[in-house]
């Protein structure tokens, strides 16, 4: 049977980074006081040095990202889209119209 691992709140993680930080108490002495896999309180640390308070939050079961998918295009960039390839297209229409002129020479 598969083990059912314990999920852990903001503030058990975050006393245990306290511990460390602040008391300067060692992984192991942290672990065995507040029964948490000395593993993860390494790893809580590691996450508050690089990420802060947010590091420690539950990220499980919550959208990356507000949107997802493709991102949307607004108005503006539509018509601006539209303007690039306008001139694309009269580019495109000179370059064939001298082409087509050097091919009847």
């Amino acid at each position: 049977m598969a083990e059912i691992k314990k999920t852990y709140t903001l503030d058990e993680k975050r006393t245990a980074v306290e511990l460390y930080n602040r008391e300067g108490l060692p992984f192991s002495e942290i672990a065995r006081e507040l029964h948490i896999p000395r593993t993860n309180i390494r790893h809580w640390v590691n996450l508050y040095e690089r990420e802060g308070l947010e590091g420690l939050e539950e990220k499980r079961g919550k959208a990356r990202g507000l949107h997802k998918g493709r991102k949307r295009k607004d108005s503006l960039s539509l018509e601006e889209e539209l303007v690039r390839l306008r001139a694309e297209n009269e580019y495109l229409k000179k370059l064939w119209g001298l082409q087509r002129g050097k091919s009847q020479k």
